[in-house]
């Protein structure tokens, strides 16, 4: 995949959200309380389920080089919202960037103690510095944390979460959200958009 000038970032994200675009084959998955996929005006196809996951113990780093303990990170009783993405994506990680900025916006006080994670799975050329630079580009928020490290530690990451797939280019739109400590995550494969996302993180803390 190449990678995208920022202006042409910005094109690629606003036509992908405006016309709901779907950008990967719909795929079922077998988990405990999983729904159909959902299809919504707009063309977003999503589909949701609860999974129970064991955290890795392992170290990231954050977009200033500061080192991240996973476990420290996710095991508080502050309600996240996680995804995977990688800087030089051009397809599914623009559309799950613009989602995730913008999101806060429509929870209100509801998503103030929101933590917001998005961990690159290309550990090899996303380094904190490049982290930061992105993260200049996409307008990253206070509390959304972009998070990188070994191979080694990245792997294990999306294996805990089901996320691993080989290879970067066969990289799936997915969404983690959890509302406190030691609750369930609720699942989200597909494409949500800004309200819906919204609308799954209220019905999460309401569980």
């Amino acid at each position: 995949m190449r990678a995208f000038a920022p202006s042409a970032l910005r094109r690629l994200i606003g036509a992908c959200v405006a016309s709901g675009c779907v950008l990967y084959g719909d795929a079922a998955l077998a988990a405990e309380d999983a729904e159909p996929v959902r299809t919504w005006p707009g063309g977003h196809h999503y589909q949701r389920s609860m999974r129970s996951y064991a955290i890795p113990d392992v170290v990231l780093v954050d977009a200033d080089a500061r080192p991240v303990y996973l476990r420290d990170l996710l095991g508080n009783d502050e309600p996240v919202m996680l995804n995977f993405i990688f800087t030089t994506c051009s397809t599914v990680c623009p559309v799950m960037v613009k989602v995730f900025a913008d999101v806060p916006s429509r929870l209100g006080p509801a998503g103030k103690n929101l933590r917001m994670i998005s961990i690159s799975i290309d550990p090899d050329n996303d380094t904190p510095r490049q982290l930061r630079a992105w993260a200049d580009h996409v307008g990253e928020r206070v509390r959304w944390r972009l998070l990188t490290g070994s191979v080694e530690a990245i792997r294990s990451v999306q294996l805990a979460f089901d996320n691993y797939r080989g290879d970067k280019m066969a990289h799936e739109p997915l969404t983690l959200i959890r509302p406190a400590g030691g609750q369930s995550w609720l699942r989200i494969d597909g494409f949500a958009s800004p309200d819906e996302l919204a609308s799954e993180f209220g019905r999460a803390l309401a569980r």
